[in-house]
């Protein structure tokens, strides 16, 4: 799962730089993804190793910080597209596409995460 935590990893920063771009390079908060992604590569990178107890240790640190993201992002997505519809414009398409994919990429990677804990825990039962 540490590995799969840095490939989620690359995959936000390589959205938020792709959003921070297609906007012009003009809205900051663009990058959110890219700090989420720079975060599980590192505590993924820090995973990687043979000590069961650090390895468990960063990969509940991983899941954390993606719940959070998950919350985050998901929250701003649908309060970005409320307060737009009720103000009677158009949503930033860009911002909620990006908000939309950082919120679906964590959920599947908190998902992942989830269900690695659940069939470790089994093994260890066994």
């Amino acid at each position: 799962m540490a590995r799969m935590s840095i490939v989620f990893g690359v995959v936000l920063i390589a959205l938020g730089l792709v959003s921070y771009f297609g906007t012009g390079s003009q809205h900051p908060t663009a990058l959110i993804p890219t700090w989420f992604g720079v975060a599980l590569g590192v505590f993924g990178f820090l995973a990687m190793s043979p000590d069961e107890s650090r390895r468990k240790l960063f990969m509940h640190i991983n899941v954390t910080i993606g719940l959070l993201g998950l919350i985050g992002a998901a929250w701003r997505a649908l309060s970005a597209y409320g307060h737009a519809r009720s103000q009677g414009v158009d949503p930033d398409k860009i911002a909620l596409a990006a908000q939309g994919a950082m919120a679906g990429l964590l959920l599947v990677y908190v998902l992942m995460c989830v269900k690695s804990f659940i069939n470790a825990r089994r093994q260890r039962e066994l």
